[in-house]
């Protein structure tokens, strides 16, 4: 997989380095693919189907898919877990268009890792990370803190675009507590 300058604009709210993320600041950088990560960081990796749905995306998400404001993309999340532990909530956009193309199997997946294709395809391109600090007041922080009996404060996530034959795909990742036991 190449690493490539993004062609598309990031917000102000998503930084191109991790400020003060302290313990997550190793996870967060890691450009490889988290799915194998995790694979080596546990004895039990699953994956678990939060939501996968066809609906508009955030303004933001939008904007950097260079999507139409009502466009739908399929929306879809998942849980990463490890030894029975939500350790990452993942939120990927994929438009329509990419879809009926390149990436026409990825709506199918169920609860396979999305990560695992995506690093798979030699022909791939990923655009930089970029981070942010997800407060209660940010759409995905209610979505990912869903299932956790304590809420942290804030948490921390990092995305980033992948390319297929000018086919782009959002794929935001959303580092929950139990990743640093």
């Amino acid at each position: 997989m190449k690493i490539r300058s993004s062609p598309f604009p990031f917000r102000a709210a998503w930084l191109p380095k991790p400020p003060a993320s302290g313990a997550y600041r190793h996870w967060l950088v890691d450009n490889g693919s988290l799915t194998q990560r995790l694979r080596k960081h546990c004895a039990a990796f699953s994956v678990e189907r939060v939501r996968q749905r066809w609906a508009r995306p955030l303004p933001d998400e939008a904007m950097l898919l260079r999507m139409r404001p009502h466009e739908r993309a399929l929306l879809r999340e998942v849980s990463l877990c490890c030894d029975g532990v939500q350790v990452v909530f993942a939120h990927s956009v994929l438009p329509r268009n990419s879809l009926r193309g390149a990436w026409h199997n990825l709506g199918r997946l169920g609860a396979k890792p999305l990560g695992a294709a995506l690093f798979a395809h030699p022909e791939v391109v990923r655009t930089p990370l970029a981070f942010r600090k997800i407060l209660p007041r940010h759409a995905l922080y209610a979505r990912a803190v869903e299932h956790l009996t304590e809420r942290p404060a804030c948490l921390w996530a990092r995305r980033s675009v992948f390319m297929l034959h000018n086919a782009p795909i959002l794929v935001t990742e959303v580092f929950l507590p139990g990743v640093l036991e």
